[in-house]
């Protein structure tokens, strides 16, 4: 999906209850960011608000096929950039959000590199990513279902080895992707019956990552010991 797609997702009844639930879950894990650097890439201009007037600065980003929607209205905080070359210096934000931004990625690992590169040494980064178990990555309508959705094990990896710690894991968006106003309600109940007792389905992946310095080490591993092969002398059992 373009910029405008996702905007006007965004602007429907479906993408204003996704919003609403999505924030609460991004205000429980950065209850705080007054003073910080935070950058947003995918689409975030949906997000960022809530972060606008406490953090030090707020950027947005998009990937350059994707396009990009003016954001705020009083002044310029969006850009474009390519995958592999993100247009800030190293070690620049405190924080980065990233939302409709790993589904289409034409490389993951060359992305998650640039926004380790960009990213603090004491940085965190909080990915929303579909859950491939969900019907929010199956249900043409969702934005989730456009691009590779990802089960935990599948993001856990990828982001251990772009050198990413997960450290908080949640899920989002349990009620289903429908127009039903009176089935679907304000989305509430459906969080909390979900993730009691169905947590696996949520429609989305709510990680928060911390930036690690070293890679982890793999485990040796050591050369077997020769076998001995004793031979007998003949004549003898």
């Amino acid at each position: 999906m373009d910029a405008r797609e996702l905007s006007q997702f965004y602007k429907s009844p479906i993408g204003q209850r996704a919003r609403h639930i999505l924030l609460g879950r991004l205000r429980q894990v950065w209850p705080d960011t007054k003073g910080l650097r935070l950058l947003g890439y995918g689409f975030t201009i949906p997000y960022l608000p809530m972060f606008l007037s406490e953090a030090e600065r707020c950027i947005a980003v998009s990937p350059a096929e994707m396009g990009v929607v003016a954001w705020p209205r009083d002044r310029r905080l969006t850009t474009l950039a390519e995958d592999d070359q993100l247009p800030f210096p190293d070690a620049f934000f405190d924080r980065v959000l990233v939302v409709h931004g790993l589904e289409e990625a034409q490389s993951l690992r060359v992305l998650l590199r640039q926004l380790w590169r960009v990213l603090a040494p004491e940085g965190k980064l909080l990915v929303v990513a579909p859950n491939r178990a969900s019907l929010w990555a199956q249900v043409e309508r969702s934005p989730f279902a456009k691009g590779r959705p990802f089960s935990r094990a599948e993001l856990d990896k990828l982001l251990k080895d772009a050198l990413f710690e997960p450290e908080d894991w949640r899920r989002a968006l349990y009620s289903p992707p429908l127009k039903n106003r009176v089935l679907v309600g304000n989305g509430r109940g459906w969080e909390r019956f979900g993730g009691r007792f169905f947590s696996g389905l949520g429609g989305v992946h709510v990680v928060e990552a911390r930036k690690s310095l070293y890679a982890p080490a793999a485990p040796a591993v050591l050369p077997q010991p020769a076998l001995a092969k004793v031979l007998k002398p003949l004549g003898t059992e």
